[in-house]
């Protein structure tokens, strides 16, 4: 018995492979025309420093904040998922590229096959006849007119995307944890205020009662009854903030990945707000934020299926090689003796087809268009994002300086107040109206601290901060 089959086989499959071979490409960014016409500084930042803080995270210098931030990387189900979708894409891509490589299938086959010859009034008999083979077929469709390269650059392209999607994800939920973490210390904060504001209130309205017990019945009435109206609030007060510090746990819980069962966990406040972190230029922001750069890579992809509707509505080549055996006998069914061979072409051109190649190339066409119009349209979101955080922080340091000064002096007038009260010289209600001035001014003093330091998160977001130090330019 002769085996020397393969070696025909191997010939016809290294020879499609050799021509249906094709060099890496790599997608080029097509941002460059957007790019025209920047501003080359923010208009709310003149002078701002190159390279981007990517450690922000750490610069609140909190570091339970830190530990749940990489608790959260590596638990939660929602970025988890967003991880999945980055491989499934990188797997569709693969797949994408199937179609312009040789299929090569092997075969086995066997055939019994019996006739009968029927005659009257002499039967004829009957034939018997066996049949074995095996072969391999080796078909390729040359991609002549770019087709299958441009279906598999869109779904490369889309799977870089879905990589910066990853990256939006991981800085969203930063970002998200960070805020809850920082209600959760404003909560903490407000509820010493609350309790210490129940203890003045309950003082207050102890030595009101106790000074104007006699008269109840005249005008001095209404003073105590506004003094237990002030001691409800701030119970009512106290109350609203244990829950917010509730809530906000459990909403840290959940971003973390754990169950929501209250944890105990409590910062020990609010940060101090860290510098604002340098800004860089209109035009980096292009390449620094994972959604423009998505954005950017969905158009990119948008115009590859466009070429691959054009490119359907030409002509198709295929070829088609066999190299086996066939013999009547099982045992000769690798004896090359026995080979046979085939190898085929064909064209086949798209004639009538309803109207549906033209239509899915116009199909095509509008997608793509929607495509850069998203993307100028998440330019100019980002734009507006970073400016408008700048603004912030600037208007935000100057209310936190000036309510900073009203609850300093607030507070002394409180002091006063009591002092001049106990000597009779001001009435409940300015006591009253002191005390409440300085409990409102504390609360708004620790809320603006929190929205201070969420505006400073939205930056960082804004201006494509993620967890690295990325170098100056």
């Amino acid at each position: 018995m002769r085996v020397h089959v393969g070696k025909g086989i191997g010939f016809l499959v290294g020879g499609v492979l050799a021509v249906s071979g094709c060099s890496p490409w790599t997608a080029g960014r097509s941002t460059g025309p957007l790019a025209k016409g920047l501003p080359s500084t923010w208009s709310a930042d003149k002078a701002p420093s190159l390279g981007v803080d990517q450690e922000w995270i750490a610069r609140f210098k909190d570091p339970q904040l830190i530990r749940l931030v990489e608790e959260a990387m590596n638990n939660n189900p929602d970025l988890k998922a967003t991880a999945e979708r980055v491989r499934r894409a990188e797997a569709v891509a693969r797949l994408a590229g199937a179609g312009k490589k040789p299929q090569v299938s092997g075969q086995i086959n066997t055939l019994q096959q019996k006739q009968r010859f029927p005659g009257f009034p002499i039967k004829l008999g009957s034939n018997t006849a066996e049949s074995y083979g095996a072969s391999l077929d080796v078909t390729w469709e040359p991609d002549l007119w770019g087709r299958v390269r441009a279906s598999q650059r869109a779904a490369v392209v889309e799977s870089l995307a879905q990589v910066q999607d990853y990256r939006a994800a991981r800085a969203s939920l930063a970002g998200q944890l960070a805020k809850a973490w920082f209600a959760l210390g404003e909560a903490g904060e407000q509820i010493v205020l609350a309790e210490a504001a129940i203890d003045v209130r309950v003082k207050t309205v102890a030595s009101i009662r106790e000074r104007f017990a006699a008269a109840l019945e005249g005008g001095l009435a209404s003073q105590l009854r506004l003094a237990e109206t002030d001691l409800a609030s701030a119970r009512a007060s106290l109350a609203r903030w244990q829950a917010d510090r509730a809530r906000a746990r459990r909403q840290i819980e959940l971003l973390v990945g754990r169950f929501p069962d209250g944890m105990a966990v409590q910062p020990a406040g609010l940060p101090v707000a860290p510098p604002v972190p340098p800004s860089g230029l209109p035009s980096e922001l292009l390449e620094r934020r994972p959604d423009i750069v998505a954005a950017e890579r969905r158009y990119v992809a948008a115009g590859s299926r466009r070429s691959a509707a054009r490119a359907a509505r030409f002509p198709s080549f295929s070829l088609t090689g066999r190299a086996g055996t066939s013999t009547g006998a099982l045992e000769d069914v690798l004896d090359s003796g026995f080979g046979i061979w085939s190898v085929a072409g064909r064209v086949v051109q798209p004639l009538v087809a309803g109207g549906r190649l033209r239509e899915e190339e116009k199909i095509a066409g509008h997608d793509e268009t929607i495509a850069l119009r998203e993307l100028q349209g998440t330019i100019l979101r980002a734009f507006a994002e970073v400016e408008q955080a700048l603004v912030a922080e600037q208007f935000y340091a100057i209310r936190e300086l000036a309510v900073r000064n009203s609850a300093r002096a607030a507070r002394e007038a409180a002091e006063a107040s009591i002092l001049d009260f106990a000597d009779g010289a001001v009435d409940a209600l300015t006591l009253l109206a002191a005390q409440d001035r300085q409990v409102q001014t504390a609360f708004q003093l620790v809320t603006l601290r929190r929205l201070r330091l969420e505006n400073r998160i939205n930056l960082h977001l804004a201006l494509g901060g993620d967890f690295q130090l990325r170098a100056s330019r």
